[in-house]
């Protein structure tokens, strides 16, 4: 078949970025030929909140990215739309993720579906955004109606996206494990790497911080007497894209200077693989959640994790064989923390994850696209 991906992709950085990489490599290892339409502007820079939208990596081999795409610019979107329609491919999916977007790919997607032999399918991130803002749904509306089929990676964006539409073919395929950061290595090489003491143990809360990811929460838990007195240590790696004034102060009030430290830059993924070697166990104590890319990098290097019981987060973990479960509160936290290091829960949990990471391969992904395809030519008979 020939297909579009319509989303983010090199040069621009981030977990979006990867999946869609990695899933057109997958769709061309099984004989379909694809290709990408990324941004020539994907945010205008005074709304994007971190440093760079941009990696310094050489761009992936054997994959086809043309930046085509302006997202404020609605002349480009009816040139880019007409233009996809003239080439005909079987199948575009676009990637949607924030309400933002849908002005632009709503348009494109309604150029696009005038060539009536392209089916229109969309992987939903989220479908009402994390962080809300007056005209969200309205703008989910647009982008919604001219799709024939969604794909979701959680129970609990499924359930929300019947606000919008309930007709439309959907299937629910969890999001795959992210193979693409290279192997791990050892625990001795990786603490060495980043320049950490290995007489500690190590918990990892990763990736892009925001309000919604509870740092906070760990922050608290890490300041319980139980947690405390374990004497381990807490690395906090990824970029700011809130105020970070707030968890500094906090680390300092709560005298936690010597037990986190904060690496507060993006992390490029030639040293994924490092943070993750070197930690114990890694936590998403999210207060609001959908999928998370950091769940399916954990499962790529065999990782206990504990997660909050938010969205989607519990379809993924299976409490007390991969990591925890837990409510989304400082001292449930802790309470967890403490009986991992105390019980020596690190191998039984790890044959956990071995276990479970078969659920989450590449294939099963390509395998829910193809149906939901089928669904939408059945539904357009």
């Amino acid at each position: 078949m020939k297909i579009k991906i319509i989303g983010p992709a090199y040069p621009y950085r981030g977990g979006l970025a990867s999946f869609n990489e990695r899933l057109a490599a997958e769709l061309m290892s099984e004989g379909h030929q694809v290709s990408i339409e990324t941004f020539t502007l994907q945010y205008p820079s005074f709304l994007f909140p971190g440093k760079s939208q941009f990696v310094t990596a050489d761009a992936p081999e054997d994959l086809s990215i043309n930046r085509t795409i302006n997202s404020v610019n609605p002349f480009n979107w009816f040139r880019v739309g007409r233009r996809i329609a003239r080439e005909a491919p079987d199948m575009v999916i676009f990637r949607y993720w924030l309400p933002f977007m849908a002005p632009c790919f709503g348009t494109i997607a309604r150029c696009t579906a005038r060539n009536s032999s392209i089916r229109i399918l969309t992987i939903v991130d989220n479908i009402i955004p994390h962080e809300r803002r007056p005209g969200d749904r309205l703008l989910t509306r647009y982008f919604v109606k001219p799709v024939h089929g969604f794909l979701s990676m959680s129970g609990a964006v499924l359930s929300e996206l019947a606000l919008f539409d309930t007709t439309t073919p959907r299937i629910l395929s969890p999001h795959p494990i992210f193979d693409n950061f290279g192997d791990a290595v050892s625990r001795e090489e990786a603490l060495r790497q980043l320049g950490l003491d290995p007489s500690f143990r190590y918990i990892l809360f990763f990736g892009l911080i925001r309000e919604y990811k509870g740092l906070d929460l760990f922050i608290r838990a890490l300041a319980e007497e139980k947690v405390r007195s374990l004497g381990i240590r807490a690395l906090v790696a990824g970029e700011f894209y809130c105020d970070s004034k707030p968890y500094y102060r906090m680390i300092d009030d709560l005298a936690l200077n010597d037990t986190v430290t904060v690496h507060p830059h993006f992390i490029d993924d030639n040293d994924v693989r490092l943070w993750f070697s070197a930690s114990d166990l890694i936590v998403q104590p999210y207060k609001s959640a959908t999928q998370s890319g950091v769940t399916q990098i954990g499962y790529h290097f065999e990782k206990p994790m504990l997660v909050t019981n938010t969205g989607g987060l519990p379809e993924i973990i299976p409490h007390m064989k991969g990591g925890y479960v837990t409510p989304p509160e400082p001292e449930a936290i802790a309470g967890a923390i403490h009986d991992f290091f105390t019980n020596s829960r690190s191998e039984s949990f790890t044959r956990g994850i071995r276990d479970e990471k078969k659920r989450f391969g590449w294939g099963k992904m390509v395998q829910s696209i193809m149906e939901l395809y089928s669904e939408s030519i059945k539904a357009k008979e």
